[in-house]
């Protein structure tokens, strides 16, 4: 995994990541369901998946969403910044860690999707699928909920992307482990919907899954 260093409280406040979570407010009528609608993403789907809207996080307006163990117990925050100029970070993610991002049924659901990012998750909730955003951290229940499952490995087309199926593929060890790549010309789910469009990301996906594709070696 990414060799991430997130601190376990809120950087400046001190707050749990329950505690700051608890503080945000829903995305209806905010800026941030206009940032998630202009990612494709219906504000209904980002809803139901728990994110969530904070005005002011670490200075600056993001969308949230809890990062949670197998029991769903809020074990970290991971926060998308509506606005980054340069020099500035694009996310935070504070916390003890453990946890991942289940959106659509998450790991409980099949096809078991692993993907990276949670617009990636969004985006494949958005055109009917369920998925576990990692968030490029490790969450050690995985390989017991993933035991003799099939698992799509569906991070990012580049090698960054692929040095995270290599290691997945090792880690879960007693799954049936699977590639899953975004459409030619995309290095991710997100970028997908948006250059391709709803319908195409649906059909691409289903395809693929109906095709079994073969192991990564």
């Amino acid at each position: 995994m990414h060799p991430f260093n997130d601190s376990q409280y809120m950087p400046g406040t001190g707050e749990s990541p329950g505690g700051r979570l608890a503080r945000t407010v829903p995305l209806t009528g905010t800026i941030g369901q206009a940032y998630v609608e202009r990612r494709g993403i219906p504000g209904d789907i980002a809803d139901a998946a728990g994110v969530r809207f904070d005005l002011n996080f670490g200075g600056r307006p993001a969308v949230l969403v809890g990062m949670r163990d197998k029991e769903g117990i809020v074990v970290a925050v991971h926060g998308r910044y509506l606005h980054v100029v340069r020099g500035q970070n694009k996310m935070l993610t504070f916390g003890p860690g453990g946890g991942a991002v289940s959106v659509r049924g998450g790991w409980r659901v099949d096809p078991l999707i692993l993907v990276e990012g949670l617009f990636d998750a969004l985006s494949l909730a958005t055109c009917g699928w369920g998925s576990v955003a990692t968030i490029g951290r490790w969450a050690p229940w995985l390989p017991e909920v993933s035991a003799g499952r099939v698992v799509w490995l569906a991070f990012d087309a580049s090698r960054s992307g692929e040095a995270e199926v290599a290691r997945y593929a090792k880690l879960l060890c007693t799954s049936d482990i699977r590639r899953l790549l975004p459409p030619p010309l995309c290095k991710d789910w997100s970028t997908a919907l948006v250059k391709r469009g709803r319908n195409a990301v649906t059909r691409w996906v289903r395809d693929r899954l109906m095709a079994k594709e073969t192991s990564p070696e």
